[in-house]
């Protein structure tokens, strides 16, 4: 079976460098979801060299920084599973008191109608993510 992350079809890439790359996942429920891609095919944080590691967890927390200062949400979830797609990846995710799901996880059932955002274009989040990996 090919791995979906490693032969991405219609993807939107929001930012990325030779180890990672950052996209935009589709989702009108919860706008502004990102996820953070390990670009070789490995499942786990531990197959990675330290500086590997600390890359993308640079990656993970500048996505996160960049959301904060785009959309104000209440919180921000941060989850790396792979029980479907076993390849690293990180789901950086805006919450708000008012989405559909909240407090629970985006994956549990919805609990009401969630109030409608829009996700920031994506030009403008890439800048973001951009600036706050300098700041690193």
């Amino acid at each position: 079976m090919t791995c979906p992350l490693c032969v991405p079809v219609a993807e939107t890439v929001l930012w990325q460098d030779e180890a990672c790359r950052v996209i935009a996942v589709d989702d009108q429920a919860f706008p502004g979801f990102c996820r953070v891609v390990w670009s070789a095919h490995v499942a786990e944080m531990s197959d990675l060299l330290p500086a590997e590691r600390q890359h993308l967890l640079d990656v993970v927390l500048a996505t996160e920084k960049a959301l904060r200062s785009l959309m104000q949400p209440d919180k921000i979830n941060l989850a790396s599973l792979g029980n479907l797609v076993p390849h690293l990846h990180w789901h950086v995710i805006p919450r708000f008191r008012d989405d559909a799901n909240f407090p629970d996880p985006i994956w549990a059932p919805v609990r009401r109608d969630g109030t409608g955002r829009t996700a920031p274009p994506g030009e403008l989040l890439a800048q973001a993510i951009e600036s706050s990996l300098r700041e690193t």
